[in-house]
Parts: structure tokens; C-alpha cells; sequence
């Protein structure tokens, strides 16, 4: 008879789920802080910035419930080497595209089609964007409720290592090619698919995999409906979707807000998300289960949440002459409050769903989040163009009181709820 025991973590699976969570951050962190300068040849709008973020985002969102189902029926590891196959061919596909000279053998009518062409890779790449949710998954495989927290916590040590090799290696290679940070991130996207291929076990026992569900029930929309039903875990649902629609949008045109508002060029913007990763590293490496065991994940998300909220006021408030003192402080209050937000708001969704049909549930919280993002980049982007400059950062707080109240209503009504039994 087989077991439905959960295999106990190992290094093999600890090291392929990091590398994975760790490529799905380097393929946007040594990019991102580099992006206004690599299309500043196709484009210099913030519309169109956003756009490109939500348009990986929308793809992420449509086959986010499809790749967890499909993780929870044949396994997690079939699905994280499809995922990190199609990474690698719109990170390639990325590379091509923006170390070409276009203006070389294109007709002046043709003159949209390398913006296609990134367009395009951002799809391929959204659309195998499940690499995040299953690795998610794997760690829920091997983790307890009890510990899920602290599990999770690699995520945020991945996101923190990220955005210091990202930006660190992106600013040294850039200084030889501003195209070679994006052939970098290929080849490491290359190294995590031979890792998922050769080290990654199966944590999905076969006795503990589900059916596929019916087609009505992939559509991203009723998986969302699905989450949203369980009246334990609704308005924290909501609270993660505006979280990250929120943090996501502005975050979308912070490079660009950088560049032409102060001037600052790929060095200095490498270097404040660096200061990013340190902080988060710092954050949901080591004190994340301390101070869960002392706060509490609600409390620390409200906490955190204060905490970006405190540091979207500070960017309002730079000018020319205090940028750099400003703006690094800044997102060390954002890395603060990103990285006890983040674990704390997926724990607190974990503990009040089924313990059965983790993938699906996780995939869809991924594309929740990316929903999220493509709505938040896509009017972040237009609002920048439109209203202001600085409008994106206060729409961003507006946003996340929304959050508190909505974190805030939740304890209110648990509170009530437990005290009329």
C-alpha cells in the first residue's frame, strides 16, 4: 500500500525550489532596474512600461489555475520543468530582441515590431510563469501548518537574494553591454532547468493527487470565485489582491520615476534595489519566525503594511537635491514591510483552506497576484502619463489602507465569531 506520508524536506528539494523561486526573481531583477535604458531606443512612455509588466502579469493570471491543477494531478516536478522551459525561451527570445539594431535593416513602417517582439516574450514567459506557484507548492508539500510560515520564508529570502545579485550583476555587466544582464539571466534560467531535471524529487505522493478538475473550473475567474467563496479566508483574499495590485503598479514605473524625475541612471537604481534585497533577506531569512512567534502573522501584516505605506509618502517627498538619501531610505522601509507582509498574508491564507488541493489553491493565489499586477502596472502606467509623476505612489496608499481596514474587519469578525461559540 502506498504512503500519503509527506516526504520530510531535503537538500535536493530545498535547493531545486530556491533555485527555482531565486530565477523567477534574477529573470526580472537584473532587468528591471536596467528596463528604461534597454527600451529607451523603442519607447519612453510609462503606459507602455506598465503595459509590458501586465502583460506578463495577464498571461500569468490565465494558466495560473491550469499549472496548479495540473501539478496536483501528475506531480510537481513534470510541470516546474515545463515552467522553466518556456522561462528560458522568452528570456531568449527577450535577449534577441533588445541587442539587435533594428534600425539597421527595418523600413520606417515596421518600426513596432521589436515592441511586439517583447511584447510577445513577455506571454511566453507569463504564460510559463507557474515556475513561482509550484515551487510554492513544493514547499507546502514538505512543510507543516504549524511551520508554513517560516517555510515560506524562503520565498522572501529568494526575492531578497534576488534583488542583490539581480541589480549587482546587472550594473557590472551592463557596464560592457547594457544588453548582457538579459544573456546572463538566460543562462542562469538554463542552470535552474538542469537542476528541476536532474536533483528535483517528486513531492507529490500518488496517493495524494487529485483529479483533474472540469474545464469550467480552470478558468481563472471561477478559481478565483472558488477562493473567495470560503468565508474564513475572503477578506484576507481580498487584502492579498490589493496588496499586490498596490505594491506592483508603483513599483512598475519606479525605475522610469527615477531616471527622469532625478536623473539617476542604471547604477544608482541597481543600487536601491540592492538595498531592497539586503533588508528582505535580512527580514524573511532570519526574523520572519521569530516575530511570528511573538506577533503573530496578523499582526505582523498590518505592521508591514505601515511600513510600505510609510516609505510610498517618503518618495513623494524627494526632489533633485535629497534623491539618494530619500529614495534608499525609502525602499528600505518597502523592503521592511514587503517582507513581512508577504509570508504573513500566504500563511494566513494557508491556515484557512484544506490541507487537499494545495497546488490549486496556491496557483490560485499566484494568479490573484497576477491579476493583481496587470491591473495595478497597466493603471500605474497610465497615471504616471496622465495625471503625474507622483500620482502612482499615492493611489499605492490609498490602496493599502484598504488593506488594513480590510485585515483589521477580518480580526473584528473572527473575534466575534469564536466569542459566539
Amino acid at each position: 500500500m502506498m504512503s500519503t506520508t509527506v516526504p520530510k524536506p531535503k537538500i535536493p528539494t530545498l535547493l531545486s525550489a530556491f533555485i527555482t523561486l531565486l530565477n523567477d526573481r534574477l529573470g526580472e531583477t537584473i532587468v528591471f532596474p536596467l528596463l528604461p535604458f534597454l527600451l529607451e531606443r523603442f519607447t519612453s512612455s510609462g503606459s507602455t512600461l506598465g503595459l509590458l509588466a501586465g502583460t506578463y502579469a495577464i498571461s500569468q493570471f490565465a494558466v495560473a489555475p491550469l499549472i496548479g491543477a495540473l501539478s496536483d494531478r501528475f506531480g510537481r516536478k513534470p510541470i516546474i520543468i515545463s515552467c522553466v522551459s518556456g522561462s528560458v525561451i522568452g528570456l531568449v527570445l527577450f535577449a534577441v530582441t533588445v541587442s539587435l539594431n533594428w534600425n539597421s535593416f527595418l523600413p520606417a513602417w515596421a518600426a513596432i515590431l521589436p515592441l511586439i517582439c517583447l511584447f510577445t516574450a513577455r506571454v511566453i514567459d507569463g504564460i510559463s510563469g507557474g515556475t513561482a506557484a509550484t515551487a510554492t507548492a513544493i514547499l507546502a508539500d514538505i512543510s507543516t501548518p504549524e511551520n508554513r510560515a517560516k517555510t515560506f520564508g524562503l520565498i522572501g529570502v529568494a526575492f531578497g537574494l534576488g534583488f542583490i545579485l539581480g541589480p549587482g550583476l546587472g550594473t557590472s555587466l551592463a557596464q560592457f553591454s547594457v544588453t548582457l544582464p538579459v544573456w546572463a539571466a538566460s543562462v542562469f534560467a538554463l542552470i535552474n532547468l538542469y537542476l528541476v531535471i536532474f536533483f528535483l524529487p517528486e513531492t507529490l505522493p500518488k496517493a495524494k493527487r487529485n483529479s483533474l478538475p472540469r474545464k469550467r473550473q480552470l478558468n481563472p475567474l471561477s478559481q478565483l470565485k472558488n477562493v473567495f467563496e470560503n468565508p474564513l479566508s475572503r477578506k484576507v483574499c481580498l487584502a492579498f489582491f490589493i496588496f499586490f495590485m498596490a505594491f506592483n503598479g508603483f513599483t512598475a514605473i519606479l525605475v522610469l520615476y527615477l531616471k527622469e524625475s532625478f536623473n539617476w541612471g542604471p547604477q544608482l537604481s541597481s543600487q536601491a534595489f540592492i538595498v531592497v534585497g539586503v533588508v528582505a533577506m535580512i527580514v524573511q531569512g532570519g526574523l520572519i519566525g521569530p516575530l511570528v512567534k511573538l506577533f503573530g502573522e496578523r499582526r505582523l501584516t498590518l505592521a508591514g503594511t505601515g511600513f510600505v505605506i510609510t516609505g510610498c509618502i517618503l518618495l513623494t517627498l524627494a526632489n533633485i537635491n535629497n534623491s539618494i538619501p530619500t529614495v534608499f531610505s525609502s525602499v528600505a522601509l518597502l523592503a521592511i514591510g514587503t517582507g513581512l507582509v508577504t509570508p504573513c498574508l500566504r500563511a494566513l491564507i494557508s491556515r484557512r483552506l484544506n490541507e487537499n488541493g494545495q497546488g490549486v489553491i496556491l496557483g490560485s493565489l499566484q494568479g490573484l497576484q497576477s491579476l493583481g499586477t496587470f491591473l495595478g502596472a497597466t493603471f500605474a502606467g497610465l497615471s504616471y502619463d496622465l495625471i503625474g509623476h507622483k500620482s502612482p505612489f499615492f493611489g499605492t496608499t490609498l490602496l493599502l489602507i484598504i488593506v488594513i481596514i480590510l485585515i483589521t474587519g477580518n480580526e473584528f469578525s473572527e473575534a466575534k465569531r469564536d466569542s459566539s461559540l
